[in-house]
């Protein structure tokens, strides 16, 4: 049973009623949600856990929805955590591991956000959703409202992988292709929640894919039997994960399940779309929006993330960096995870890959240091740019290798 007490605005820390539909604070800031924590303590054990579904609904006390019946899971959370040490020894890190959650439902880490928001739509009583977005996102919600009965509209960029545009008319979601970026079709949706009455669940615009995305933070803390390790690798686009990851770690100290310092929170991003890389060297707590923005990684293409200060503040308070990694980084950096660890990672959390051999030689990681990778998608999703990394050679035509092309 949730122990969800409020809602909270991040900005103004405006108190807002549980129970009801909201998206912003009326001072446009993001809400986020408040759990009474001590009496969570009191009921609730971390060595109850382990009884808990072996899903990111385990922690169910400190996820906002009430009703069991309401919840829409179609198997998300408790993804693997494995230690990648033939990488690790190629990029001079010595405890290096890598969170795979590329294997959660739709291929992506977006499950975890938007399984948490359908729930609470459906708590509530919402039955039209709509979302922008550069990919992944868009197939979540369009997976989860299909499992819950309810109307999707989903606005992503033309361009976007062809896999996302797939499985959303599979799902049976409604899908506008637009000829711009993310922030192009948030403003159509913007426009079509006023007009048609859609509930808007694009990142930090509701309160809830906060909720799902931090169930992140719990399972490394579980994983890692109750210890954080010393830094964190996040590609970061909207940037929800380091967020949510930041308020876990926050709800984990004050039910006394960890202790000690929190990692390091390290934002990666790419080198044409890396508006949190440019605000935090410049020390500024906003970012400005990142003109033409481009990248093979989709869900990097975001020119400015709603939540940058809570970003920003996240990285900043834990000791931690912001970097960028060019796109021929990111893809040779996830042929060399997938041909060392056999894991095949979105061109996303390949970039976080390639950013940790920079972050050691200008000091920001030690190579004793447990340093954790997160890896947001399947590599399956991207194939498309991978292509390019490996483009088929003309009929009939052979590699000297015998057909092979092998791994630089």
């Amino acid at each position: 049973m949730t122990t969800l007490t409020h809602l909270e605005c991040s900005r103004c820390s405006r108190r807002h009623e549980a129970g009801k539909v909201w998206n912003l604070c009326e001072c446009g800031g993001p809400l986020v949600v408040r759990y009474d924590l001590e009496r969570a303590r009191q009921g609730w054990s971390r060595d109850w856990v382990n009884n808990g579904p072996t899903t990111m609904w385990r922690y169910a006390p400190v996820l906002p929805v009430a009703k069991p019946a309401a919840m829409i899971s179609l198997g998300e959370g408790m993804t693997p955590l494995v230690r990648v040490p033939r990488l690790g020894e190629r990029l001079g890190a010595k405890d290096l591991w890598l969170k795979d959650d590329g294997v959660n439902p739709t291929g992506s880490f977006k499950a975890r956000g938007l399984a948490c928001a359908l729930s609470m739509a459906v708590e509530l009583g919402v039955r039209k959703l709509a979302i922008p977005s550069a990919g992944n996102a868009a197939s979540a919600l369009a997976a989860y409202a299909a499992a819950a009965g309810l109307e999707a509209h989903i606005f992503m960029p033309r361009d976007v992988p062809q896999a996302n545009f797939i499985e959303c008319m599979s799902f049976g979601a409604r899908v506008t292709l637009v000829d711009g970026l993310i922030s192009d079709c948030a403003r159509m949706v913007a426009e079509g929640a006023a007009r048609e009455g859609w509930y808007d669940v694009s990142t930090l615009k509701e309160p809830y894919r906060i909720e799902g995305k931090k169930t992140m933070g719990y399972e490394l803390a579980e994983q890692f039997r109750w210890t954080l390790p010393d830094a964190i690798l996040y590609p970061t686009g909207g940037g929800v994960g380091i967020i949510g990851m930041w308020k876990a770690f926050a709800e984990l100290e004050a039910l006394g399940w960890v202790v000690g310092k929190r990692p390091k929170m390290i934002a990666v991003q790419v080198e044409g779309c890396q508006p949190v890389v440019r605000a935090y060297e410049s020390g500024e707590d906003h970012c400005e929006f990142f003109q033409n923005a481009h990248t093979l990684a989709a869900g990097l293409r975001v020119p400015k993330p709603l939540g940058d200060f809570l970003i920003l503040d996240a990285v900043r308070s834990s000791g931690g960096t912001a970097i960028a990694v060019s796109d021929e980084e990111a893809l040779d950096a996830g042929v060399e995870l997938a041909h060392r660890e056999g894991i095949f990672a979105a061109p996303e959390g390949a970039a976080c890959v390639a950013a940790v051999p920079k972050l050691i030689a200008r000091g920001a990681l030690d190579e004793g240091e447990r340093i954790v990778i997160y890896n947001t998608g399947s590599g399956l999703k991207y194939l498309e740019a991978y292509s390019v990394r490996f483009p088929r050679h003309a009929a009939g035509e052979q590699d000297k290798l015998g057909g092979l092309i092998t791994p630089r």
